[in-house]
């Protein structure tokens, strides 16, 4: 899912008069999870069982879906999937769980902060790098310019 976009909004499901939900493959679009990435996360428990329809066809609702931006938010953040299943479980417990869960957000964040700190590093040392190769091609062409000029056999011994 990118970030900065708009949702869409959630459909009415004909057969139920509830509260809006989404197919599977509405969330596949929305999220850009695959069919088979929205299963495995719930066959591992990063996600609760998805409510379904008489068909037993997967629908979604609003609460299924912020936490599926969240887990999105952690997995683009570096978090493993058994950290995430941990945090998952955690949720899934309640309110006895939440000093549990702020304590591992803090943790995860923190090393978020250094991986941060390592990749401005690197990019500073890779922008001087970019500006030595540039300066070699502008000395280069500054070199080629001021043998244009030169008369020819000019630099022939006499």
């Amino acid at each position: 899912m990118s970030s900065g976009q708009p949702l869409k909004p959630l459909s009415r499901d004909r057969d139920q008069d509830q509260e809006p939900t989404l197919t599977i493959a509405q969330v596949a679009e929305r999220t850009g999870l695959s069919h088979d990435t929205l299963r495995y996360y719930e066959k591992a428990g990063l996600i609760e069982r998805v409510g379904r329809t008489t068909g037993n066809q997967r629908r979604y609702q609003a609460a299924d879906l912020a936490w599926l931006e969240f887990l999105l938010r952690l997995r683009e953040t570096g978090m493993s999937i058994a950290d995430m299943q941990r945090f998952a479980a955690l949720r899934a417990a309640g309110n006895v769980s939440v000093a549990d869960r702020l304590a591992m957000l803090r943790a995860h964040r923190a090393e978020l902060a250094d991986r941060i700190r390592a990749l401005r590093r690197n990019a500073t040392v890779l922008d001087k790098k970019i500006d030595h190769y540039e300066q070699l091609l502008l000395d280069e062409v500054e070199h080629d310019h001021d043998h244009d000029h030169e008369q020819p056999g000019s630099d022939e011994p006499t």
